[in-house]
């Protein structure tokens, strides 16, 4: 049998390796942090705008505590510096976990920054593009009876909880590719448990989904599956051959 790796890290140093990764990811967020506190202003105007686009003309977001606008520019901030960060984020992730990789698979570094870059930017798109504005419109069209007075601590919550929710889901191609190449699933596998993984799928959607109904949870859970089946090829595409020596 071939070795994946002739120095093998006992688990205290793989704990040193896990906690000096975290490190630098932090000084990435904090420098990104610095740098989106620069625009978060412009930020707030272009989240703000799933909700504001459905508001009475002149209406706003409302604040109830005063330190509230402070704390609301810190985690916009804050969400902007995970984004901008996640190259850099993913590539200390790889970091970490390429010591279990083979020599010959860790030329996959590369590909593994740019798609999981990739696939978290397009699910934070696809959250703010699609997913977040069909939520406002639903609870907005509820409540039309009533006058609608949003703050902006309620609205963020649920934009960020959507957000990263979504980008995280989205990862699950670049799982799936990591996992396949750890030999711990493969394409039958995944084939073979795909009506539970349906199953799953909705009870997660229904979590993570801001409204009760079947819509909007779907628009969670349609992609969800996508990503499954393409998760399916990828499992395919890249399964290790199997060691003859």
């Amino acid at each position: 049998m071939k070795k994946k790796n002739s120095n093998e890290m006992p688990f205290f140093e793989h704990f040193g390796e896990l906690r000096k990764r975290i490190i630098f990811s932090s000084i990435f967020i904090l420098i990104f942090f610095l740098i989106s506190w620069n625009f978060v202003k412009d930020m707030y105007e272009w989240l703000s705008v799933p909700i504001i686009k459905y508001l009475p003309e002149g209406e706003k977001l409302a604040f109830t505590a005063l330190t509230e606008p402070f704390m609301m520019y810190i985690k916009i901030a804050f969400i902007g510096s995970l984004f901008l960060s996640s190259p850099f984020i993913f590539h200390q992730l790889w970091l970490f976990i390429s010591p279990a990789l083979y020599k010959k698979e860790k030329r996959y570094v590369f590909p593994f920054v740019f798609f999981t870059t990739f696939f978290f930017l397009l699910g934070g798109a696809f959250g703010y593009y699609f997913i977040f504005p069909w939520a406002c419109r639903f609870f907005l069209k509820v409540g039309e009876n009533f006058r609608a007075i949003i703050t902006i601590n309620e609205y963020f919550s649920l934009a960020f909880r959507i957000l990263i929710s979504i980008s995280l889901i989205f990862e699950l191609p670049v799982l799936v590719f990591l996992l396949t190449k750890l030999g711990l699933i493969t394409a039958k596998f995944l084939l073979k448990y795909f009506k539970y993984a349906i199953v799953l799928i909705f009870i997660i959607a229904a979590v993570i989904t801001p409204t009760p109904d079947i819509i909007t949870q779907s628009l969670f859970a349609v992609p969800m599956i996508g990503l499954y089946l393409l998760s399916v090829l990828i499992a395919k595409i890249f399964a290790p051959r199997k060691d003859h020596t």
